[in-house]
């Protein structure tokens, strides 16, 4: 399957949030499957709302999430004319035409046939309308363009005339009778066409040969196959998903907690985790390795990922979050964890990298590299409880002789009575800033002796204030 091209067609309207992600993912992931190509097309025909910042903050998180794209990037507005060219030819085969209905006729019609018990679609008062008198109306009256998909249905012919199939290769085949559908409108009464017929033009122009996409795009897959047969174009193979849904169970979006790609880059997330939780959603069966994108495309079987809905969790992408950051090489770990200390190295990095659930946690333990960094709230609690004498009695000891963790630990217990908890985390407070965190032994051998002493001094003095 060389021949494989997908695609990802954002409207630069806005940040790329998760449901955009999953798209590109997905598309990404089916085209590096099959050693095809996957394109990146701006659909940039809404002038008023498309806007050139969207167009770059677009392509820098795709680049970040390592969803590069095949070729030139492609926009939407530079197949205008086709555009026009193929309602020109539809229109000629009276498989598009004129509407002159006002927003309020509609309103009233949708009305009317609801309260029969019918489906709330356009009533085709303006499909028969004589040429020449749409062309008069044209001139003084606004209107929109509507596709003609009931009076195909009423043509004569065989029966498969009177249905229209969307090949899904996660569903089969799905028909639809046309008699069901509408005759949607495709372009406003501002001259501006709506998503149906530049996306499917577009597809068949740039060779795009699947597409997947969410199942709240099935209808309109029918619509845009219909069409694209009449214009003698082969539509692409469709591949329709199961949602993706918030915590609440509604479609994911903004005003339901889907976050953008920029505010999660900000908080410190790694891309892969985003990558892995977002391939995991509804596609069962994947190894459990810690894999980079390229790696999940080889796993990756798009039949396997559910028709069924699914929802996301911000946990699970954070739990994934830790589990690669904690596996990181140690030189990778110090240049995010220099963000937020300036002063660390690569010895402080292997030794937080286990205790870290974000890289920002590192600052917790920031003692270890500055005497002079205030206790946490919590620790500072606990060094006041034991107060300066049991600190006092763990330097003198700490002074006497040359002891490890253990050992010393042991004579402090000795001398002090305190043993557990009450015995540790004061002593691991005073060395790191933290009430938990590295094995303590580790902790002395990357300060050194005379680090201990520092941090035990600092803190009788803080204590005798």
């Amino acid at each position: 399957m060389t021949d494989v091209v997908t695609r990802f067609a954002p409207s630069p309207t806005g940040l790329l949030h998760l449901g955009n992600v999953r798209t590109a993912l997905l598309n990404w992931l089916y085209a590096h499957k099959h050693g095809g190509r996957f394109l990146l097309r701006f659909e940039d025909t809404d002038k008023d709302r498309s806007e050139q910042q969207f167009i770059q903050a677009i392509q820098k998180d795709l680049h970040w999430l390592g969803l590069n794209w095949d070729g030139e990037v492609l926009f939407q507005s530079q197949h205008a004319d086709d555009h026009r060219s193929a309602l020109h030819s539809l229109a000629e085969k009276g498989l598009a035409y004129r509407c002159f209905c006002s927003e309020s006729q509609l309103a009233i019609d949708r009305k009317l046939a609801t309260s029969r018990g019918l489906p709330p679609r356009y009533n085709g008062r303006c499909r028969e309308l004589p040429h020449d008198k749409s062309e008069q109306r044209a001139v003084s009256e606004p209107f929109v363009w509507r596709l003609a998909v009931h009076r195909d249905a009423g043509s004569t012919g065989p029966a498969d005339n009177h249905e229209v199939i969307v090949a899904d290769a996660l569903r089969g085949d799905v028909r639809f009778a046309l008699r069901d559908l509408d005759d949607p409108v495709v372009v406003r009464s501002d001259g501006s066409f709506t998503f149906l017929l530049p996306n499917a033009v577009d597809d068949a122009l740039d060779g795009i040969t699947h597409v997947m996409r969410g199942d709240d795009h099935l209808t309109n897959s029918a619509y845009q196959v219909w069409l694209l047969q009449k214009l003698g174009y082969r539509p692409p193979v469709y591949l329709h998903h199961g949602l993706l849904l918030g915590a609440d169970g509604a479609k994911l979006s903004k005003r339901s907690g889907s976050h953008s790609v920029a505010e999660l880059r900000v908080a410190g997330l790694l891309p892969a985790a985003l990558i892995q939780t977002m391939t995991r959603l509804g596609h069962p069966n994947l190894p459990d390795d810690d894999l980079n994108v390229t790696m999940l495309a080889t796993h990756f079987k798009a039949e396997h990922v559910s028709t069924s809905s699914v929802r996301w969790s911000d946990d699970e992408m954070w739990r994934w979050h830790t589990r690669i950051l904690h596996q990181l090489p140690v030189d990778e770990l110090l240049e995010l964890i220099l963000q937020h200390i300036p002063g660390a190295d690569a010895g402080f990095a292997a030794l937080v990298q286990p205790n870290l659930e974000r890289v920002e946690d590192a600052v917790h333990f920031s003692r270890m590299l500055d005497v002079g960094t205030p206790f946490l709230e919590e620790s500072q609690a606990v060094a006041v409880e034991v107060g300066a004498g049991f600190y006092r009695e763990a330097l003198r000891l700490w002074a006497s002789e040359d002891l490890d963790w253990k050992s010393w630990a042991e004579a402090v217990k000795g001398t002090t009575g305190r043993k557990g908890r009450s015995l540790f985390m004061p002593l691991r407070a005073a060395l790191t800033g933290a009430l938990h965190g590295p094995e303590m032994s580790a902790v002395l051998d990357y300060i050194g002796r005379r680090g201990v002493e520092e941090r035990l001094q600092d803190t009788i003095s803080r204590l005798s204030v």
